[in-house]
């Protein structure tokens, strides 16, 4: 799951970063509204943790970039704010959620998954599709009663084609989700094809079809009949 944390109290943005990349996130930060306003136009996520109290302009105009940005991300508001009006104006803008601080980390990761699970498995705990079955929280993936060998990537890989089937992805959309702000240390994204390639093997000599469609000088397409 990749997840962008806006925040601007230095110490607590460390403590979300740390604790979501230990639980398997892709986490990008930024501590300010104009490097937040960047990220939500150059890059896409699945989550966005938002602090609506920024040195630099009000959070909760950044909710309008993330709708028209981040399609179906989920947006989880965090401040110090605990007026009934602030919540009202931050869910009726947009946002899934609203957490007032001081909370723990691991609450606004539960609350991330739950929203998480209702985003892509329609709040399910397992999303099943022909022979295959995903458990999201554990990080499995079954075809069958076959529990896969998949490596971090090409979980994420997996679960990200699922949540955009039907969709055309390209290669850079596909690379940018699971690498995030490092994609420029890369020359080329070559590389996908290896974790793509392996997926598709590991799958296919489990006993399942290939879900996995390539669309000829476009990208990739996840098809389920």
């Amino acid at each position: 799951m990749k997840l962008l944390v806006i925040e601007d109290e230095k110490e607590l943005l460390l403590a979300i970063e740390k604790f979501m990349l230990t639980d398997g996130y892709k986490c990008d930060t930024a501590s300010d509204f104009q490097t937040a306003s960047q990220k939500i136009w150059d890059f896409k996520y699945d989550m966005i943790v938002l602090d609506i109290m920024l040195p630099d302009g009000n959070g909760l105009k950044l909710l309008d970039e993330i709708k028209e940005n981040q399609g179906d991300a989920g947006i989880v508001i965090i401040s110090a704010k605990d007026s009934l009006e602030d919540k009202m104006n931050g869910l009726d803008l947009g946002a899934d959620d609203y957490l007032t601080k001081p909370f723990h980390i691991a609450e606004l990761n539960s609350r991330l998954k739950a929203l998480n699970r209702r985003r892509v498995s329609k709040g399910q705990a397992t999303i099943e599709f022909g022979e295959i079955k995903i458990l999201p929280e554990e990080r499995k993936v079954y075809v069958k009663t076959n529990l896969l060998d998949l490596t971090g990537k090409e979980f994420d890989l997996l679960l990200f084609f699922y949540a955009n089937k039907d969709r055309v992805l390209t290669k850079e959309s596909i690379v940018e989700h699971l690498w995030g702000d490092f994609i420029d240390a890369y020359d080329n994204l070559d590389f996908i094809y290896t974790h793509l390639r392996n997926l598709r093997k590991k799958i296919s000599e489990a006993g399942a079809e290939n879900y996995i469609k390539t669309v000829y000088g476009v990208g990739y397409q996840f098809k389920i009949d």
